[in-house]
């Protein structure tokens, strides 16, 4: 293992200094505007770019898609280069890196999460696309739902939006005389799970966190901010000290210990227990998890659905004045720094994240221009694949994923992976009964500003 840690060491270093010496000779990005007047493109010499993703075909749709866009752009060639076939992102990832470091042709690159696209932006391995987004004309934060820019810049545009949201058991709502959540707060959510939970089941089931993995449900609180909503601010510095985040381990604590509402951390490890078994083998009522999971709402052979279910927004801080602000995962589409094609493959991640999302038809796009019946029409192809899209309220599932919002994208800092585990490790502590919250987040700020240093 420590052998192939140092190959892939050695291997991203070769990249970075192959990066560094063809952005010396490159040429600025041509000054014509890209246009989606195909017409226009006729006559221009075919070229072929390269696109590195990790989503496969089943996930993706890429045959349709990509001849939809070659039909609108006939000189461009999209050779698709499928990182992973059963889309594993840390393999894709590894195969990205390679390919970089060998010097293999790389025009458009996909990222899955946050994270791997600002270290390769911060590797050189990303180009900046202002310009083009200057000569399109068109604003990034009015046109996508999530925040790209890093330092000032942007590097990519957003493909699909998939926002964190609660997934509600409604048999259970009912028996307990509670209406469907349109908007709440966190205080809120702790109450209804805590009416929710009988001897049978909880009313809550928080998948995390687990080996410096699955953050989310140690943000809680903290995502609901628009801006430093994670463990790390703006400015790089560490951010445990934001009330949000306490806010975030007294959720935990009080759904745990004292109202016991919230399933124990030690089944979800002693039982081997996953979220999916959770929600619809109806041992927990509520379910806080990302969108991917509209693809599965209907019930699935694998998960049969027998009681209807709601869709409840993102909790909202009290009297915080932001609301609809959630986790949100995207596939960041970028344009590789080395690449000789940089129009073509910016012209075909600007199609992509736009009418290229309503085509491929298979999650909501983060355009901000795709119209109520399109969007609704998104919705039904998704439920229709499920075994029983009747028994989702498609209502309160489109009302929450239009009007969710993505808060200001954090850069990672190096050590990123480091500082999940001590977070990882020091909730546990706390939820073990062994420090309390006050020592957890001391400790925390001072172990991750210890962390950021060394590696600055």
């Amino acid at each position: 293992m420590k052998k192939n840690v140092v190959l892939m060491v050695c291997l991203f270093s070769l990249f970075v200094v192959i990066v560094g010496c063809n952005q010396e000779g490159q040429s600025t990005p041509s000054s014509d505007p890209v246009t989606s007047d195909s017409s226009s493109s006729s006559d221009q010499e075919e070229v072929i770019i390269k696109f590195h993703t990790h989503g496969n075909e089943a996930s993706y749709n890429w045959s349709e898609t990509l001849a939809a866009f070659e039909t609108d752009y006939p000189h461009i060639k999209v050779e698709l280069i499928i990182l992973s076939e059963k889309g594993d992102t840390n393999e894709a990832l590894q195969k990205l890196d390679l390919a970089a470091a060998s010097g293999e042709q790389l025009d458009v690159l996909m990222f899955s999460d946050p994270a791997s696209y600002a270290e390769r932006v911060n590797a050189g391995m990303v180009a900046p696309i202002d310009e083009f987004i200057a000569e399109d004309g068109y604003l990034v934060p009015e046109e996508y739902k999530v925040d790209t820019q890093i330092d000032g810049q942007y590097y990519a545009l957003p493909g699909k939006f998939n926002p964190w949201y609660v997934l509600i058991n409604k048999d259970h709502l009912n028996e307990a005389g509670l209406p469907l959540p349109e908007e709440w707060t966190w205080d809120e959510f702790v109450d209804y799970a805590k009416q929710l939970t009988t001897g049978e089941r909880y009313g809550t089931f928080f998948h995390g966190p687990q080996n410096g993995g699955w953050m989310e449900y140690m943000n809680l609180a903290l995502a609901s901010k628009a801006d430093n909503s994670t463990f790390i601010k703006e400015d790089g510095t560490a951010n445990f000290e934001d009330p949000m985040f306490r806010k975030t381990l007294e959720i935990r604590v009080q759904m745990e210990k004292e109202d016991k509402s919230a399933t124990p951390y030690t089944d979800i490890f002693s039982q081997d227990l996953h979220y999916r078994n959770q929600f619809f083998n109806q041992d927990a009522s509520m379910l806080l998890i990302g969108s991917w999971m509209n693809t599965e709402l209907g019930g699935t052979d694998q998960f049969p659905l027998e009681f209807e279910v709601g869709v409840a927004p993102y909790p909202a801080n009290a009297d915080s004045g932001e609301t609809g602000y959630t986790p949100v995962t995207t596939d960041y589409m970028a344009v590789a720094a080395n690449s000789e094609l940089k129009e073509e493959a910016y012209t075909f991640i600007r199609w992509y994240t736009t009418e290229g999302q309503l085509i491929q038809g298979k999650n909501i796009p983060s355009w901000n221009e795709v119209s109520e019946n399109e969007f609704a029409m998104i919705i039904d192809t998704v439920l229709e694949d499920t075994n029983n899209p009747e028994k989702v309220d498609k209502d309160s599932l489109i009302n929450v994923l239009t009007n969710a919002q993505s808060s200001k994208l954090t850069p990672p800092v190096s050590g990123q992976a480091e500082i999940y585990q001590l977070v990882n490790d020091e909730y546990e502590k706390l939820i073990y009964d062994q420090q309390d919250i006050d020592t957890t987040i001391r400790v925390l700020q001072e172990k991750a500003t210890e962390i950021i240093e060394r590696n600055q």
